[in-house]
């Protein structure tokens, strides 16, 4: 292939002056010898067969002429394989810079998911290291197996996000009922365990937290995901319209084009421009209907895109899932007396076994070294790197629709104004019509004939379609039916509970039953104030202490003064 382009490129100015000479007619060669040292140099296959002087060409299917010809039919079957390998080159370069910005950018993609999810991981579980640590080997345990669910997810697998964060809060229920809710000595035994991972979702220790995870993980992995598949699928395009079949009367059309000349020893002729454009139209036809599906396409990943971002954009509802967990876990606490009235009507009395669970084995420095490698600077966040991504995309929007020009105009085809190959001879110009580019516009091709569409095409053309209808969130599930807001039933947070307020910052729950059944002290929260703490910071913290401070003397005067009444 290296030996075309230097055909082409060292010999072009010798090639336009014998061009020039032959405008007026192609002359049948005196000697063979010029074509045999371009089929040499090319590798197109052995010298041997390939006449000394020109001879008649009776047995030659395509490259005809009237005149003594170099040509064998031998050698035209040669001209016949690289003619195919020829437009196949051309095409891969074409679109060599379109496929290595998707690949590149759909690894780095992926590479970017795969830290968020561990470094979420990461978070979760040292939460559960720092501020509930008699739990955390069990706990770790359960937060492996839910962010190796979410990367399953990302990635492809057909598992259901409602689901796994489901079963997540249900394992966790038994842990958190055994260490916070009602704690003892010993562990709850197995068979108890599993009865309250089973009631988990009736009991609802956790409010409507698991509904809220269960939102914010739909809406933000599934468009994630989606953007994912849309990126391989733009490969998988890509190599599709690489890697084309062309049909008997095309490929025949490309070695009429490239190297019959060579027949009439024209080696270094180049093919009219219109010549040309008529016969890559003919054979990309089936390639050209893609155009309007591709510009969809991109436009169509610009658009989720730019609705990633925000309050679902992956990175915000991972990096802030251990605060959800840590809300979770202090609701339950809260709520513990009348969990544990509800747990017994349920699974009966705690039945404990003699061994005791382990402290926490999580190893918050194994991936510190990777997880700083994770940086968080505005610029590059997965939003910028998505924008930037979308805005060299955005060049491609035509690729198809405009590809048989290109490679003409690139590639094959002569300068305007250069005696060029017709097909026949060498001529000043191209006189016959240049069709458009698409299948109906093949109808009137005086070059190639096409017959239907390629199977391959359509249905790459089909997948399109569908990654079309997901990037348009056509196929998402409706996610609306899950009030973000969490408002309504369910066990309430701390907030609700006790202050009575709530903002989105907190990520506060429902009110359960609408009322403190149990008199609680303020000394009772200290272990999750420090808790929260950690997993929030102080400034949030402070906020919620006040509150619960002001509301905690509101309850107090309402006691006091109730007492002086009934003295």
């Amino acid at each position: 292939m290296e030996g075309k382009r230097l055909s082409l490129g060292v010999l072009g100015v010798l090639g336009l002056l014998l061009l020039a000479a032959a405008a007026g007619g192609a002359e049948p060669p005196p000697s063979c010898e010029g074509v045999r040292k371009v089929f040499q140099l090319r590798q197109l296959g052995p010298l041997r067969g390939i006449p000394e002087s020109p001879r008649a060409g009776a047995d030659l299917q395509v490259c005809t002429s009237k005149n003594p010809t170099c040509c064998t039919k031998k050698m035209e079957e040669r001209y016949q394989t690289a003619a195919k390998q020829d437009i196949q080159q051309v095409l891969q370069t074409s679109s060599a810079p379109l496929k290595f910005l998707i690949s590149r950018n759909a690894a780095a993609f992926q590479e970017t998911f795969e830290m968020l999810i561990r470094l979420a991981e990461n978070y979760t579980s040292t939460l559960f290291c720092n501020a509930y640590r008699n739990m955390a080997a069990e706990a770790t345990t359960r937060v492996q197996e839910f962010f190796t669910d979410v990367g399953l997810f990302i990635f492809g697998t057909d598992v259901n996000t409602e689901e796994f964060v489901n079963r997540f809060f249900d394992t966790l229920f038994p842990v958190v009922y055994n260490h916070v809710i009602n704690p003892g000595l010993t562990d709850i035994s197995l068979e108890y365990a599993e009865c309250l991972r089973m009631k988990r979702r009736d009991i609802r220790p956790f409010g409507n937290i698991p509904k809220k995870a269960i939102g914010q993980m739909g809406r933000s992995l599934l468009p994630s995901r989606t953007f994912l598949q849309a990126l391989n699928l733009g490969i998988e395009v890509i190599n599709t319209t690489d890697h084309l079949h062309f049909s008997k009367d095309c490929s025949r059309a490309l070695l009429r084009m490239q190297y019959c000349p060579h027949c009439q020893g024209l080696t270094l002729s180049r093919p009219c421009m219109g010549y040309c454009l008529n016969i890559i139209r003919g054979c990309l036809a089936n390639v050209a209907e893609v155009d309007l599906h591709w510009r969809v396409y991109i436009q169509s990943l610009e658009e989720l895109s730019s609705a990633m971002s925000g309050t679902y954009d992956i990175e915000h509802v991972l990096l802030n899932f251990h605060l959800l967990v840590n809300d979770a876990v202090v609701q339950a606490h809260i709520n513990g007396p009348e969990l544990s009235e509800q747990v017994s009507k349920v699974c009966g009395p705690p039945v404990r076994k003699p061994i005791q669970s382990p402290s926490c084995s999580f190893d918050q420095n194994k991936d510190n070294q990777i997880l700083k490698m994770f940086s968080r600077d505005s610029e590059e966040t997965l939003t910028n790197r998505r924008k930037e991504f979308i805005s060299h995309l955005r060049l491609y929007r035509a690729f198809y629709g405009g590809l048989a020009d290109q490679l003409c105009g690139n590639e094959l085809a002569a300068a305007d104004g250069l005696p060029c190959w017709n097909g026949e001879d060498v001529v000043r110009s191209y006189t016959h019509r240049v069709v458009g580019s698409g299948i109906k516009a093949q109808s009137a091709n005086p070059e190639v004939k096409v017959k239907g569409t390629d199977p391959v095409i359509s249905q790459i053309i089909d997948k399109l379609k569908h990654v079309i209808q997901l990037l348009q969130g056509k196929s998402f599930p409706n996610y609306d039916k899950w009030d973000l807001r969490q408002t309504g039933s369910g066990g309430g947070s701390i907030d609700e509970q006790i202050s009575g307020d709530c903002d989105d910052e907190d990520g506060c729950g429902g009110s359960g039953s609408g009322e403190v059944k149990t008199v609680l002290k303020i000394t009772d929260f200290w272990p999750f104030f420090v808790n929260d703490i950690k997993a929030r910071g102080f400034v949030t913290f402070h906020r919620r202490l006040c509150r619960i401070l002001v509301t905690t003397l509101e309850v107090a005067e309402i006691i006091f003064l109730s007492g002086i009444a009934d003295y």
